[in-house]
């Protein structure tokens, strides 16, 4: 879409931006989804893949080959776009800053991880709020649960994958545990699921937001850590 970032809402959308976190079995899964969703998907997608840092990484290539929509490596500055991925480069963590642009940060891992799905989802619920969905994929460790509780805090929605099509539950049921999620799918519903969400105007309004979470400290600390 032509323009500033915050000319991307859009009639049709219910959500602007699905933001993704994953690791082990991450490129399969996330293959499968966006290979089900259509050229027209109206969001932009971010995806904070866990890749091994300061190697060179053909994820990129290879998740192009599985989709109709557009994928880039995140970069300085990008603007977001409906109808495209974009992925966190290995060595950067990847969060969109106060006017909706891409951030790369060269800071330490966070939770062992960079980049971070707790930098990115935390980013997203301070810039898009309702109008967010976090989804929650395949990998070991906890990254994304405290993202999750803040995507929920802020009105936006999260989704994750279940145990019996991942391969590697940690990351899901770090989320789940969180009280935080919306919805617990296989992987082959997630790309269906995410359809109806983000392309019925009424979507967002199928759900009533909450407001009391048992770790609003950690939301707190999230907050003050990634606002711009």
């Amino acid at each position: 879409m032509a323009g500033s970032a915050s000319d991307m809402r859009l009639p049709y959308s219910a959500f602007d931006v699905v933001a993704m976190t994953a690791s082990a079995g991450g490129l399969m899964a996330v293959a499968q989804i966006c290979a089900a969703l259509p050229p027209d998907f109206p969001a932009t997608i971010l995806l904070a893949q866990h890749l091994a840092r300061h190697q060179p990484s053909a994820f990129v290539e290879l998740l192009s080959r599985h989709t109709p929509l557009h994928v880039c490596w995140g970069t300085e500055g990008a603007v977001l776009q409906p109808h495209t991925i974009v992925v966190a480069p290995p060595d950067h963590h990847m969060v969109v800053n106060a006017e909706g642009a891409v951030t790369l940060l060269a800071t330490p891992p966070i939770q062992f991880t960079q980049p971070s799905g707790d930098a990115l989802f935390a980013s997203v619920a301070l810039r898009f709020r309702a109008r967010a969905l976090g989804v929650v994929l395949t990998g070991t460790g906890k990254d994304g649960a405290l993202g999750a509780i803040m995507l929920k805090h802020l009105g936006g929605r999260v989704l994750v994958q279940d145990a019996t099509s991942a391969a590697h539950f940690g990351m899901p049921s770090a989320a789940i545990d969180t009280g935080c999620v919306d919805f617990i799918l296989r992987l082959d519903a997630m790309a269906r699921t995410l359809m109806a969400l983000v392309m019925a105007p009424a979507a967002a309004a199928l759900f009533q937001v909450g407001t009391a979470f048992s770790q609003t400290h950690k939301y707190n600390a999230l907050a003050r850590r990634w606002r711009h």
